[in-house]
Order: C-alpha cells, then sequence, then structure tokens
C-alpha cells in the first residue's frame, strides 16, 4: 500500500463491478473501501471519511440520488457517479444533486480512474469545510459537525444541523419546508412539512443574538426560508 495514500469508498452492489473498480484504484495507489448498500455507505463514510465517493446510481435500498443528497447535507466529499443512464435530463439531474462526475456504465475502469483524478485536482482545494459568518462570530464546521456563536460551542440535534447547514452552504437562496425535508430528512419523512419550523425555532434561539431581529434564518413569506449571514 502507498503511503499517504488518498481514500476512496466505493459503493455498488455489484460485487464484480466492486472488485474491479477497487483493483484498478489501489494498483494507481488509493486506498479503497467498499460498501453493497446505501446503509454501508453512511456507516463507511462516517467512519472513515474517504477523499472521495464512487456511488452507483441504483442501490438496493435508496436510490445513489438519495445518498447523495444526504451526503451534501453535511459534506462536500466528491461524488462520482456511476450510472446506465446516459440521457441529457438524467446527466443534468446528477449534476444538480450535488455529484461532480458521472460515468456510465459499462465503463473502462482506466477512464474512472482518470475521471477520479481529474476530480480530486478540480476539488480538493475549493471545497471549504468550515462557513464563517459575520466576521467569524458564527462558524459552522461541516466536518466535525460543529458550530459556534461567538466562540462558544452550540449544541444542536443532528435535524438541526442539518438543516442549518442547508441554509447555510447557500445564502440567500430560499427553500420551502418540503426542499428542506427532503434535503434534510429524505423523501420518505411521513411528518408533517411544519416540523420545520420547529427546527428553525430551535436553532434561531441558540444562534440569534436579537429575538426581534433575525440575522442568519430569514422567513420568506409564501415560500419558506433563507440565509442571511454574511
Amino acid at each position: 500500500m502507498y503511503a499517504n495514500a488518498r481514500h476512496i469508498l466505493v459503493v455498488d452492489d455489484e460485487p464484480k463491478i466492486v472488485d474491479v473498480v477497487k483493483s484498478y484504484l489501489e494498483n494507481s495507489g488509493y486506498t479503497v473501501s467498499e460498501a453493497y448498500s446505501s446503509k454501508e455507505a453512511y456507516a463507511r463514510f462516517e467512519a472513515e471519511h474517504p477523499d472521495l465517493i464512487i456511488l452507483d446510481w441504483m442501490l438496493p435500498d435508496i436510490t445513489g440520488e438519495e445518498v447523495c443528497r444526504k451526503l451534501r447535507q453535511v459534506s462536500k466529499v466528491p461524488v462520482v457517479m456511476l450510472t446506465a443512464r446516459v440521457e441529457e435530463e438524467n446527466i443534468l439531474q446528477g449534476f444538480g444533486f450535488g455529484a461532480d462526475d458521472y460515468v456510465t456504465k459499462p465503463f473502462s475502469p482506466r477512464q474512472l480512474v482518470a475521471r477520479v483524478e481529474a476530480v480530486l485536482r478540480r476539488t480538493e482545494n475549493d471545497q471549504p469545510t468550515v462557513l464563517t459568518f459575520n466576521h467569524g462570530k458564527l462558524m459552522i464546521d461541516l466536518s466535525s459537525i460543529e458550530v459556534k456563536k461567538d466562540g462558544t460551542i452550540v449544541s444542536l440535534t443532528p435535524n438541526e444541523f442539518k438543516v442549518l447547514s442547508v441554509l447555510a452552504y447557500h445564502p440567500k437562496k430560499v427553500f420551502t419546508r418540503e426542499e428542506l425535508i427532503e434535503l434534510t430528512m429524505g423523501n420518505h419523512f411521513e411528518g408533517l412539512d411544519r416540523i420545520i419550523d420547529t427546527h428553525v425555532k430551535n436553532i434561531r434561539q441558540k444562534i440569534e443574538s436579537d429575538s426581534k431581529n433575525f440575522q442568519y434564518i430569514l422567513t420568506v413569506h409564501g415560500m419558506g426560508y433563507k440565509f442571511g449571514g454574511n
């Protein structure tokens, strides 16, 4: 094994594909982990913090699209999608939910390795993991899942952190309640969309300084919420 090798997580429910991809990546100097379902992928991601994820679009439990959306709630780890869908609309959809590149099946393992190397070069220096606002008074660390207000750690629930991270990573963008639910809790959530209002209320109590003049999470009446921090 190469010293200081970058770590790649390969997620596909076809063992033969995983074995071939893993072999080519290891021969190119990468450390490789494998997962065969979204559940395994999440566990590997949280435990190992890979430098890049190769993710199959069609997984046995949930789609690679939903996996990528959930990853984007807390991380900007580069994602290369493996897909049999070659239509332009589907490819654009993949970029829309956060994929960095795609490779269509069947594919050349050498081409996949080249795509991985290109994505790593392009992304390793331009993906912020710490968001700061108001001259550092609010800090959101996406990698350690930590929030600080005026230098003091703020205790947020996992869902509160997800809601705050989604809003803060896209300042000024208006999100509907439905979009926030899908991005933070998944499209299988069966509760009321007003749960987002509860999360926002709790977050505001923890990060806002003026309860009558919100600075960070702003209400857009009739639409939803947006992040207003600078």
